[in-house]
């Protein structure tokens, strides 16, 4: 039997291609198993992980694994070491396994074979297999056993398996404790075997009298054994129990500190110096003042370059957590000293000129995070050693192309870039200091040098346009050749440029570019240059390129997509052209630019595939053209003032009938509408926002920005028409001191807080409703519409990928036909479900719980309508479960009292680490029959062939 199919779809199934089900991939591969040829057998089940993965649920996981140990029972060693590789490799489908005592029983017999590998095997995958039997007595003795062999193998797989066992269960590792203990401290017992059964101990931390114990055993070992080995492995075995039992930091910190303060061995204080930064980054806030001191004395005093290394990275640690804070807060009845006289900033300082790249690189991390968590007050003169530190090392790696000379680059870059962020008032003449490095640089360290100012100048508006003729002089001199470094320049320039020029490039500096990307860019680089200028609202220029692009590409969903994007920047730049009180022009711009749209939106559906859906693309379009019709009815409405002025009567007419509004006449209906119709927008962004688990802080900002803008014109319209007296602008008093992120996101702070001005002066002096009311409500609109929307990195690239796949149980034969159960009793709904990540999972949020909500609606009744309460016609049902690597099941009692159809829905959301919640989906169905029990189906028939009066209906409530 040939493995190719099973290979096939086992692998990525291409768009078009079918896929196989679960049952027809585990027969496939059971096939194999079956097949006389052992290569076929092992090829069969290195498979398996593969399908674990495609069908990650219980029912095949169980089957497959039952298989795999049926291989294990009767199979020779190498493949049984298959199948060991195999469940290690599939760790965190073991607790999917339904039947572990079967399974067990299958793989312990190999335990008592004669052979000692065999056993070695097995004892192996006892260990692998503990997560899911830690108290298995009889694998329990079969460890003891095995660690008296006198096979060198069996007692190495025994000390895993102990190791494995010993991390999963109380009872075994205070049983096996004083065995391991009196084996590491018998003299029969060869050194090498000591170093490996002294890890063991660090999993002695159940209990404190057992991490007491184990403790006191490793001490007397570093005192008894000195040698370098033993040292090391005591030590290291140390350090993971005190970070496990948490208590024994404080000792153990000092204990690593005299061993690198005192120890003469190199070996031995770099055993310590990586230890040490695993407790820096497990428990920082344990570190003291005289912890930190000790480090900096002999990172100062250390002649050994790699030492010092290992010691600043320990530093660089600790000083972004609270510990730095620890180290400048005065002691109890000391003297104030600064931060620049400590021997901190000294060793920092001193780093900051080394003659070793990756050195200085951590001299600039500490300094940073110095200066960063220090007051301005008492920083001013170290945040000037700081930059000055930061520059020199930038003038030294920026010439020197070297891997290492460029990654030192990118270290300090960052530093920088978070420094300036924090003391924005130093970023001006650093921004200068890195256009003028330009000139003088490699192009690799050109590259970082252009991402370190977007970054910069996206943060803060510090590329004024005295500064872009440089940066365009130089742009004609880069890029002579289409080597992956010259085209990664040309996107990185671009991008800097686009930022400095704030969505208004001028005609020349549009030719220059588009004569340099004629000449050496490719189509990839093109795009992305469009692509970041329609990010920064270069609507204009983006344009043109999606145009050129439009014919390169091989696909027509490809050709759909630019031919979408090209539409969706003239639509916005036809809206640029907007003129300050010039309603009639305004009207005509989101004319024109609706209609862009529109031919936008149906290229980017014939763009979309059963693979790539661009669920996120199309909904926010249609925001947009939604948004942009409600602001031209708005116009509409507001002219509507002059062309239908209130009648003479509607002052009589609004004292008569007690409505104020009445006095506006029909125009107060009119912003009545508009104002709900922004409102359901402000609703529709906000839905979008909550379905974009995956989409980057950016993206998310952005749909903030277009609720925020829907929800401010109906607040203006609340505030100067329909409700004056009401409306309150003290809830948007914080729109004043938000910090902003981008350039777009200030220009957007900046329209709110202009007509929030304008509209709290005007409603405090005049009464509705004049024409100055009108006018402010459409310069209000006109502001809006001046700011160049920005497509964030979502719009163009997904970086986090979630999913979740769920499966119900029972499930019904075929699709259509539905679940039939007797209305007198209740149906159990297992709701199983797998989360699935992309190549980056967790990039911007993880999931922490899985909220599942379980509807039933009646579709068609049938029988007699018998009086039954409200509540159980329906069911409606909530519960949260946390995902337990990457799988999450629970379950739920539904009641079908009513007879006939009913449809339950069951929608899935996930709740991030922050508590809130996201609208994910999937949203799965199931169709379910509620019949008649037979008992209340004949006394129904007794009842009416004796004509009687109908009995209660027989059900779960009717016993009560």
């Amino acid at each position: 039997m040939s493995l190719s199919t099973a290979r096939s779809f086992l692998s990525e199934a291409c768009y078009g291609e079918q896929e196989l089900d679960a049952n027809s991939a585990l027969m496939e591969l059971d096939k194999g198993l079956r097949s006389g040829k052992p290569g076929e057998q092992c090829e069969a089940v290195v498979l398996f992980p593969k399908l674990f993965q495609k069908y990650p649920f219980p029912i095949l996981i169980n089957s497959a694994f039952l298989k795999l140990a049926d291989i294990f029972r009767l199979g020779n060693n190498f493949l049984r070491l298959c199948v060991l590789k195999v469940t290690q490799q599939s760790e965190k489908h073991l607790e999917k396994i339904l039947n572990v005592d079967e399974f067990v029983k299958r793989v312990f017999s190999v335990i008592h074979s004669n052979d000692p590998v065999a056993r070695a095997i097995t004892l192996r995958m006892l260990g692998s297999l503990a997560s899911i039997i830690p108290e298995r007595k009889n694998a329990h003795h079969s460890i003891r056993q095995s660690l008296d062999s006198h096979d060198n193998v069996e007692v190495e797989a025994a000390i895993f398996a102990a190791a494995s066992f010993s991390a999963q269960s109380k009872d075994f590792a205070a049983g096996i404790c004083n065995k391991v203990s009196e084996m590491i401290q018998g003299l029969d017992t060869p050194v090498e075997l000591k170093l490996k059964l002294i890890p063991m101990l660090q999993h002695m931390h159940h209990d404190a009298s057992l991490a007491s114990s184990s403790r006191e055993l490793l001490q007397q070992l570093v005192n008894s054994y000195p040698s370098t080995p033993m040292v090391i492995v005591s030590l290291h075995t140390f350090t993971q129990l005190a970070a496990s039992s948490l208590i024994d930091i404080p000792k153990q910190l000092e204990l690593l500190l005299q061993y690198l303060k005192d120890d003469p061995r190199k070996a031995v204080k770099r055993l310590a110096i990586n230890d040490l930064k695993l407790l820096a980054k497990k428990a920082p806030h344990l570190w003291i003042r005289e912890n930190t001191q000790v480090l900096c004395e002999c990172a100062l005093t250390i002649p050994y370059n790699s030492l010092k290394l290992g010691m600043l990275a320990v530093l660089s640690t600790l000083s972004e957590t609270i510990a730095i804070k620890q180290y400048f807060s005065n002691a109890a009845g000391g003297a104030s000293v600064p931060p620049r006289l400590t021997d901190l900033v000294k060793l920092a300082q001193e780093c900051c000129y080394h003659s070793n790249l990756v050195v200085a690189a951590h001299g600039v991390i500490v300094l940073c995070n110095i200066t960063i968590s220090c007051s301005e007050k008492d920083s001013v003169q170290l945040e000037q050693d700081t930059v000055l530190g930061v520059e020199s090392l930038l003038m030294l790696c920026s010439q020197d192309s070297s891997s290492s000379a460029q990654a030192t680059l990118k270290t300090a870059l960052t530093s920088l870039v978070k420094l300036l962020k924090s003391r924005p008032h130093l970023s001006q003449p650093v921004v200068e200091f890195l256009l003028g490095q330009l000139h003088l640089s490699c192009d690799s360290s050109r590259i970082l040098m252009c991402h370190a100012l977007a970054a910069i100048a996206t943060n803060l508006p510090v590329l004024r346009d005295s500064m872009l003729g440089d940066l365009v002089d130089l742009y004609t001199v880069v890029g002579h050749s289409s080597t992956g470094e010259q085209q990664e320049l040309l996107v990185s320039m671009a991008t800097v440029i686009f930022v400095a020029s704030q969505s208004s490039l001028s005609a020349e500096v549009k030719m220059l570019i588009k004569q340099q990307l004629e000449g050496v860019a490719n189509g990839w680089t093109v795009y992305r240059i469009a692509r970041q200028a329609s990010r920064m609202g270069c609507h204009e220029f983006s344009s043109e390129l999606y145009q050129c692009l439009r014919t390169r590409v091989a696909s027509e969903h490809f050709y759909f997509w630019l031919n979408s994007l090209k539409e969706f920047s003239q639509a916005e730049q036809c809206l640029s052209h907007v003129e300050d009180g010039d309603y009639s022009g305004a009207m005509s711009a989101i004319a024109e630019a609706l209609r862009s749209y529109q031919k936008g939106i149906a290229s980017l559906t014939a763009a979309s595939t059963p693979l790539s859906p661009l669920t996120f693309q199309c909904e926010f379009i249609k925001l947009r053209i939604d948004t942009l019709q409600a602001l031209s009815q708005l116009v509409c409405t507001c002219n509507s003032l002059k062309t239908s002025p209130p009648p003479a009567i509607a002052g009589t007419l609004a004292y008569t009938s007690g409505n104020d509004l009445q006095r506006c006449g029909r125009i107060a209906m009119q912003m009545k509408v508009c104002m709900e119709e922004f409102r359901g927008l402000a609703a529709r962004y906000a839905d979008l926002h909550q379905s974009l688990f995956d989409a980057d802080y950016a993206t998310l900002r952005n749909v903030e920005l277009q609720q925020q803008s829907c929800l401010l014109v109906s607040h203006v319209i609340e505030a100067l028409i329909l409700d004056p007296q009401a409306a309150s602008f003290q809830e948007y008093g914080e729109l004043r001191s938000v910090q902003t992120e981008s350039e777009y996101e200030r220009r957007m702070m900046s329209v709110f807080n202009h007509v929030l001005e304008e509209v709290e002066g005007l409603s405090k002096k005049h009464s509705p409703v004049s024409h100055l009311h009108t006018s402010c409500l459409c310069d209000a609109v006109i502001a809006l519409l001046k700011v160049p929307l920005s497509f964030q990195r979502y719009f163009f690239q997904k970086l986090q990928s979630t999913s979740i796949k769920l499966a119900l149980s029972p499930s019904p034969r075929t699709f259509t036909e539905p679940i039939p159960v007797q209305n007198s009793q209740q149906l159990t709904l297992k709701v199983e479900g797998v989360v699935q990540h992309g190549s980056t999972p967790g990039l911007f949020r993880k999931i922490q719980s899985v909220c599942l909500n379980v509807t039933s609606v009646l579709q068609s009744k049938t029988g007699t309508d018998y009086k039954i309460p409200l509540d159980t016609k329906t069911n409606e049902m909530e519960q949260r479960v946390e995902p337990h690597n990457d799988y999450f099941s629970t379950q739920f009692l539904l009641n079908f009292s009513v007879l006939g159809t009913h449809l339950v829905t069951v929608e899935a959301s996930v709740v991030d680490e922050s508590g809130i919640e996201w609208k994910t989906g999937p949203k799965t169905t199931v169709s379910v029959k509620s019949l008649e029990d037979p008992y209340s189906q004949q006394l129904r028939h007794q009842l009416q062939q004796g004509g009687g009066q109908p009995a209660p209906q027989r059900g779960a409530y009717a016993r009560f």
